[in-house]
């Protein structure tokens, strides 16, 4: 009977590596010289032509996987080969869809808690690459703004330094850098926290990438749902802050993210230490943007009643979000809370210093190219199939200067 050739895994291949450096026996298609490996586990050894079925060298973790933007980071990370290990603090139920992301055998799941180092350890302990996605858009009885954003993070990168995690990606947020209030009195905790998680992640592991999205439009989002519900609106009026009128916003959509993080992913050398900002190809007044959104959901918003108001000049909305948020502080109805009234306020600063995702080189989403398919399931009446030519096309909504 022929000898079994046993199947070394990451963690035996570590143990009995001992020298820095070996030389792959097999070559690339594009080069006859052989590959020299730095760190020789069996993780630095690419197989398969680069899809689904074969490895591409990645053995990443992901926190935060189970959320919106996450499900789409692995989604694109599994189908190019990468095996994933995704930690979970929820149901088990709920992350097994993920499973689907990648071939047989090469998407692993860990349970994990935030403030468990322990826990963490053990999800990096054989990757080469971490992401964290973890966020919270309101805060909890278990965890504040700071306790996320900035101790989560903190930890999460002083663990990857202590495991030799070769790259961390760090998912941050625009505008952190904004110094102004507009609706609350002490401006946004998020983004103030969100930049304090920055500065955590930076000295903790220099080498780290971090990503500033802007608002994330996709598929069970938290921007087109939030405009979309019955709760943002008021007796058939949306209060914000000015009208919309002097808010500029450019949203991002969610497929050009998770392409751009898998690119970051797959490039350490050239994207480690910088800060990207990942922003729509297009920048609208925040006006333009709701008018749009509610033309395509309803048709006729002047026949319908919708209408653009001052939150100042809404005394009883503003009592709604109060009691919004206490009657309901675990997971607000409709997303409804005075932070998220705060951020929708801010225009989107971006800075020409820092890089974006065109130089990753991601062919950008335009928001006239999907809207009507992300908010078809919104619309008045969307059992009805409209023939061709019934109704007069919808404007695409002016766009303003990208600064």
């Amino acid at each position: 009977m022929a000898a079994l050739i046993p199947r070394y895994t990451l963690q035996a291949a570590r143990k009995q590596t001992t020298c820095t450096a070996v030389v792959a026996l097999q070559t690339n298609h594009y080069s006859s010289e052989p590959r020299i490996i730095e760190h020789p586990t069996t993780a630095s050894l690419k197989r398969g032509t680069g899809g689904r079925s074969s490895f591409n060298g990645l053995v990443c973790t992901v926190f935060g996987s189970t959320g919106f933007v996450g499900r789409y980071v692995c989604n694109r990370l599994g189908k190019i080969g990468t095996q994933l290990i995704l930690p979970y603090r929820c149901d088990m139920y709920k992350c097994l869809p993920l499973k689907l992301c990648g071939d047989l055998g090469q998407v692993l799941f860990h349970p994990f808690h935030l403030r468990d180092e322990d826990s963490i350890r053990k999800c990096i302990k054989y990757s080469n690459v971490v992401i964290n996605l973890i966020g919270r858009d309101w805060e909890t009885r278990n965890f504040t703004f700071h306790e996320v954003h900035v101790e989560g993070a903190r930890r999460l990168a002083r663990l990857c330094k202590e495991a030799n995690v070769e790259h961390f990606i760090h998912l941050s947020a625009l505008n952190v850098d904004v110094d102004e209030s507009y609706v609350l009195k002490d401006g946004s905790e998020f983004l103030r926290t969100k930049l304090e998680g920055e500065c955590a992640v930076r000295e903790e592991f220099p080498e780290a990438t971090i990503i500033r999205p802007s608002d994330i439009w996709g598929q069970e989002d938290r921007f087109l749902r939030v405009y979309s519900g019955i709760m943002r609106h008021h007796l058939r009026t949306v209060p914000i802050w000015k009208k919309g009128e002097e808010t500029e916003k450019q949203p991002v959509g969610v497929y050009d993210v998770a392409g751009g993080i898998t690119t970051i992913a797959k490039d350490p050398k050239n994207t480690a230490g910088k800060t990207y900002q990942f922003v729509g190809p297009k920048r609208y007044k925040f006006s333009e943007l709701l008018d749009w959104f509610h033309r395509i959901r309803i048709r006729d918003p002047v026949e319908y009643g919708y209408m653009r108001i001052d939150l100042k000049y809404a005394p009883f909305f503003k009592l709604k979000v109060s009691l919004n948020e206490f009657i309901t502080p675990a997971h607000p109805v409709g997303y409804l809370q005075w932070e998220r009234l705060e951020r929708e306020a801010i225009s989107d600063t971006i800075s020409p210093e820092l890089p974006t995702l065109e130089d990753l080189g991601i062919a950008l989403t335009t928001m006239e190219s999907r809207m009507h398919w992300e908010l078809k399931p919104y619309r008045k009446d969307p059992q009805y199939m409209e023939s061709v030519g019934e109704f007069d096309p919808i404007p695409n909504p002016p766009t303003v200067a990208v600064h």
